[in-house]
């Protein structure tokens, strides 16, 4: 059985490993350059790989292929691959197919990365023998194909993910939340979003759990379409009512499995965001059987994500604060929410079909500053120059901070909190983020 990789990264170069100690014949394929450290892993195996190109014959030819989620399906050999009739799957579908780990797995617009990294967290410090995948950390297929044989696994999946995930299933899936992202990977249709953020619970059974945002008005909406099968744990900070996890005068709560409760100045995640983060984060572990004394512990001590809200420095009395994370408007808005001191927005990057009207008003109220960021901050002009806000336009990092140390004055801060994609100044989100604070550090 031959299978073909298109995309030789972290979930490509993985899929391929495992796919070859399975036995399979594989080839791998990359449009663009693949980076040294995979070329060495493909080598080291000796899979055949080609780069800068898809050579038809050798990709029209297999009985499955595994796709990379930065790839869309109207890319033109993916295209051919579909007509042809040939089953395209994704890195995460293939792997979970050689292990029997239990599946934590958490899919939302904003806060995924906050949340695996904080269940993995939890999970670790409870002695678990505990993997991290998906979006986050290593491969899920290498990670298996190595021999890993953790006993649970938590793994980050995006819409791209669960687009090419037909049989895998997740023990405990949690839902976070759903706001328009990435609406140009789905013709700007946001159904065709929801509905592949839904995904997340598909194959369920009784025995299994999902966990969601109950204030969410899209998953109110949507969950009424569903013929659910597994136990339903919604969370909220509106109410208690019906509840699996809340936060109500001042005290985190969690009714199931298991009452669990702390004092919500306890946890080591403050904001509005993080409060959802927190709920859903302890209601998973509870259900995976951690104690309320290592789930007390964990969810004091949690450090954070990086690139997300991530204190650099205070300069001049000025607070610098990396948001990098923050490729969408709904994520720039808990950023906002957050803010206590005048603020000196950055703003800016590949555009994803944004509507920037629901941070208006949070804008016009926290905000001193408007410093655009990105190869063509038009639009941004058109939305935001109108608000009376000073801003200042420019297409590189280095000129977006010497704009912001301009406008700021002690007791302000700097919130690099993009809405947007990075891919037109920056390598990635990190690229993006690891720029500022170097910077930033330097002033």
């Amino acid at each position: 059985m031959r299978i073909v990789i298109l995309g030789a990264a972290e979930s490509g170069v993985g899929a391929a490993v495992l796919a070859f100690k399975k036995g399979f014949d594989v080839f791998v394929s990359d449009m663009g350059n693949i980076k040294t450290q995979y070329k060495e892993i493909l080598d080291r195996y000796g899979i055949t790989w080609e780069e800068n190109k898809h050579t038809e014959e050798n990709i029209l030819c297999a009985d499955e292929i595994i796709k990379s989620p930065g790839i869309p399906d109207t890319a033109p050999m993916v295209i051919k691959a579909s007509e042809a009739g040939i089953p395209i799957i994704s890195e995460i579908e293939f792997a979970g197919r050689y292990t029997d780990a239990k599946m934590i797995c958490i899919t939302g617009s904003n806060g995924k990365t906050t949340t695996t990294s904080l269940i993995y967290h939890i999970l670790k410090n409870a002695g678990y023998n505990v993997g991290l995948a998906g979006n986050i950390g290593r491969s899920l297929a290498l990670q298996i194909a190595e021999g890993c044989n953790y006993t649970h696994y938590v793994i980050e999946l995006s819409s791209f993910q669960l687009d090419n995930m037909y049989e895998f299933r997740a023990n405990i899936a949690v839902l976070l939340n759903i706001t328009p992202d990435h609406l140009d990977r789905y013709d700007n249709n946001m159904q065709n979003y929801t509905d592949s953020k839904m995904r997340i619970i598909q194959n369920q059974t009784e025995e299994d759990v999902f966990i969601y945002w109950a204030d969410d008005p899209i998953i109110k909406e949507e969950i009424k379409k569903y013929k659910i099968n597994s136990i339903l744990c919604p969370f909220s900070i509106l109410s208690k009512d019906g509840m699996a996890g809340y936060i109500y005068d001042e005290t985190y709560t969690i009714e199931q499995p298991e009452l669990f409760n702390m004092p919500q100045q306890s946890l080591s995640l403050h904001g509005k965001h993080n409060m959802y983060n927190s709920l859903a984060a302890g209601i998973a572990t509870r259900f995976a059987g951690v104690s309320d004394a290592e789930l007390k512990k964990s969810l004091a001590d949690f450090e954070g994500v990086e690139h997300r809200l991530e204190k650099v420095a205070i300069v001049n009395g000025v607070h610098y604060i990396n948001d990098s994370k923050a490729t969408n408007v709904d994520a720039c808005w808990y950023a906002l929410e957050s803010m206590e001191t005048p603020t000196i927005l950055i703003i800016g990057g590949k555009d994803k079909g944004n509507d920037y009207e629901s941070i208006r008003e949070l804008v016009m109220k926290k905000c001193a500053g408007i410093v655009y960021l990105g190869a063509d901050n038009t639009k941004l002009h058109k939305f935001f120059d109108k608000l009376g806000i000073p801003t200042a336009d420019t297409h590189s990092m280095k000129d977006c901070v010497a704009e912001c140390v301009k406008m700021a004055k002690p007791g302000y801060s700097v919130l690099l909190s993009p809405c947007c994609a990075s891919f037109d100044l920056f390598k990635n989100m990190e690229d993006r983020g690891e720029q500022f604070k170097k910077l930033v550090r330097s002033l």
